[in-house]
């Protein structure tokens, strides 16, 4: 684990986003007045409009959206699920409206602009290099910060295990098991004693490894584990339907989800849930950012 205190902070930016259900094309809106249409996957017509001068251009960022649809889903584990968590109760889970996530983690690319305009200093890559690597080195609130820098906020944990699942019941959205050469996790520590695969000791680029679930995102397990904005709790009882949940008010720890190149296969499960304290910086978390409406 790897803390370090930031030596500046953030200037405060504004951007608005509005979806628009058309063609799939996004339309830039810049201070002079003059538009910019660009080809964006799975994304119906994004307008943003532009506040202060150092707001980012979406399509210089290259951050890709995929519309996640409403819907119903078990959150959580089944009994019988090999190595579940006690944590992992299986409850009904209501989302009551589409939502658009990053197909990608947010990158170093994407992470260094944002830096490079509020004064930041950069996070660390640990020598593995940056580019379209994951950002890593960055706290919950740092996150936080960059989503609020371009109008987008953290996914909620619900939001997180519906996307992943993206329809699945099984332990993974690949399957009843995970391998190496689907995602970046110690392999010397395969699922449910399957075989064991390559252990590739730091991060990967992203979309190196596997292919894109039934809705589109990559890199869901495996690679880096991912904020989301809820702090850690208990799941409600198993018999209740809940609608839309953000967790609670207030706690100790906020969730990470998604596994990582450093942890076992088991860990890396849709349903399994890590916390850690938001101020923490650890050279295997980053996170996605769900575009707000």
């Amino acid at each position: 684990m790897k803390k370090r205190l930031l030596l500046c902070t953030m200037a405060a930016f504004a951007l608005v986003a509005n979806v628009c259900a058309q063609e799939w094309k996004m339309v830039v809106a810049h201070t002079d007045n003059t538009f910019d249409t660009i080809a964006v996957e799975k994304v119906k017509e994004v307008t943003f409009f532009k506040g202060n001068s150092g707001t980012p251009d979406p399509k210089e960022l290259g951050i890709e959206f995929v519309k996640i649809p409403a819907g119903s889903f078990l959150m959580g584990s089944p009994l019988e699920e090999p190595q579940r968590e006690s944590g992992e109760i299986q409850h009904r889970v209501e989302l009551s409206k589409d939502f658009y996530m990053s197909k990608y983690p947010i990158t170093f690319e994407q992470y260094d602009k944002f830096c490079e305009a509020t004064g930041r200093q950069k996070p660390d890559d640990y020598t593995w290099g940056r580019k379209n690597r994951p950002v890593i080195d960055v706290s919950w609130d740092d996150a936080v910060a960059f989503c609020e820098w371009i109008g987008c906020r953290l996914p909620t944990e619900a939001e997180w295990e519906y996307a992943c699942k993206a329809g699945t019941t099984t332990p993974f959205n690949t399957g009843d098991n995970l391998t190496t050469d689907e995602a970046n996790y110690d392999g010397n520590y395969p699922y449910n004693n399957n075989e064991k695969g390559t252990y590739r000791k730091k991060t990967v680029p992203v979309g190196t490894l596997g292919k894109p679930n039934a809705w589109g995102l990559c890199d869901m397990h495996g690679n880096i584990q991912e904020w989301c904005s809820d702090w850690y709790a208990e799941y409600s009882a198993a018999d209740e339907v809940v609608t839309d949940p953000k967790g609670p008010d207030n706690g100790t720890y906020r969730i990470l989800r998604g596994g990582s190149w450093t942890t076992r296969a088991m860990q890396c499960r849709s349903a399994y849930r890590g916390g850690i304290e938001p101020s923490s910086r650890l050279d295997d978390a980053g996170f996605r950012v769900v575009l707000v409406k």
